[in-house]
């Protein structure tokens, strides 16, 4: 009888390791390259700005729905990004 506790201690914690990734809810990639594209479409300097905001895209997954101020605060990640040279905000 007391072998069989390891054997099930064991066999609850492998069945554990099975579930907890089929529940894990991943978010999907955005396309950056799109999406950079039309947040930067009316921007005077186009291509910095598409540069940059691909930079922070890509590490953040995630961009502000609007191009101003106001909608900053969707995307905290994005929002806060500082260019390590300047010490300004990066992202666009």
């Amino acid at each position: 009888m007391a072998s069989c506790k390891p054997v099930i201690v064991l066999a609850a914690l492998l069945l554990t390791a099975l579930v907890i990734p089929t529940d894990a809810q991943q978010t999907p990639h955005i396309d950056c390259l799109s999406a950079c594209n039309a947040r930067c479409s009316k921007n005077w300097r186009n291509k910095i700005c598409n540069k940059d905001c691909n930079i922070c895209c890509d590490k953040c997954n995630c961009i502000p729905s609007g191009t101003g101020q106001e909608t900053r605060n969707e995307c905290p990640c994005y929002a806060n990004l500082v260019d390590s040279k300047t010490g300004k905000l990066k992202c666009p």
